[in-house]
């Protein structure tokens, strides 16, 4: 599976495909990963530019080189569309007892770049800080899902930036498949709600979940998870709760921005320090 032994289709015969499927995904606002030879020394399937787009449910356009090869480099790219991260794999394919994909002798460096959704935040309670944070967020950039239980609350009256409203914490649960390029925050009105978002929440591929409340709040709420609820430590690990950055933040729209500093820092992944010359 060497070069020039197999692989004779003209480089734009994939091309054209590819970055057609890349605007539809764009369009689309998709997942999808993109897959490119980046080096490419000696006898290789593939030349430096060759690329492979891949999707969530299998599907693929193009090649980086077939076999084994591009067996592993569909692994990755499923790998970098669940975590949101890039990773550049590199191959010597010169001896396959030790694992290596072939016996072309060459080199081979493909980078793999997840082409992700424009982020959501789906925001859990209609309140005042929810409606701060609403604003903040579409203003950066986010797709806004609004979730409270009572209409007066989650409506497009209140929030006219949202584009998904939904008045029941069950129907939310269901219809909401939140993935790496999702952000929960979990800022219902009680203690009740709250334990049943994040028991929820922990239990979905979101980037963030963040959840409002004293440290006595949060671990009265997590310790009740793991005892009653059965979920796992490792689960709740991940919960940014109290929630937000440290700002002395007061009002509620302190607060918000402080949650979405937060957030910001975790989709772009920021230190949260001051800034220094």
């Amino acid at each position: 599976m060497c070069r020039d032994t197999i692989y004779r289709v003209p480089t734009d015969f994939f091309m054209n495909s590819i970055y057609q499927a890349l605007s539809e995904i764009e369009k689309d606002n998709e997942t999808a990963a993109l897959c490119t030879v980046t080096k490419s020394e000696g006898s290789t399937p593939r030349h430096v530019g060759s690329k492979l787009l891949v999707y969530p449910d299998g599907k693929f356009i193009g090649t980086v080189g077939g076999g084994e090869l591009e067996n592993r480099v569909i692994k990755a790219a499923h790998e970098s569309m669940k975590s949101g991260e890039a990773q550049t794999l590199s191959y010597s394919m010169s001896d396959p007892s030790r694992g290596d994909p072939g016996v072309c002798g060459g080199t081979v460096e493909v980078f793999v770049e997840p082409i992700l959704p424009q982020p959501t935040l789906y925001i859990f309670g209609g309140g005042h800080v929810s409606m701060a944070l609403a604003a903040a967020a579409h203003t950066a950039g986010f797709h806004i899902g609004v979730i409270d239980d009572r209409e007066q609350f989650a409506n497009t009256d209140r929030f006219p930036m949202a584009t998904e409203v939904y008045t029941s914490y069950e129907e939310a649960f269901e219809k909401i498949k939140p993935n790496a390029s999702s952000y929960l925050v979990i800022v219902t009105r009680g203690h009740r709600d709250d334990m049943r978002v994040l028991g929820w929440a922990v239990g979905t591929e979101a980037r963030y979940v963040g959840m409002i409340g004293s440290k006595r709040k949060v671990i009265e709420i997590v310790k009740h998870l793991e005892e009653k609820d059965g979920i796992e430590p490792a689960q709740l690990v991940r919960v940014h709760a109290p929630i937000g950055l440290d700002i002395g933040a007061i009002s509620p729209e302190e607060i918000a921005v402080s949650i979405l500093a937060e957030v910001l820092m975790m989709r772009n992944k920021g230190t949260g320090k001051m800034m220094k010359d």
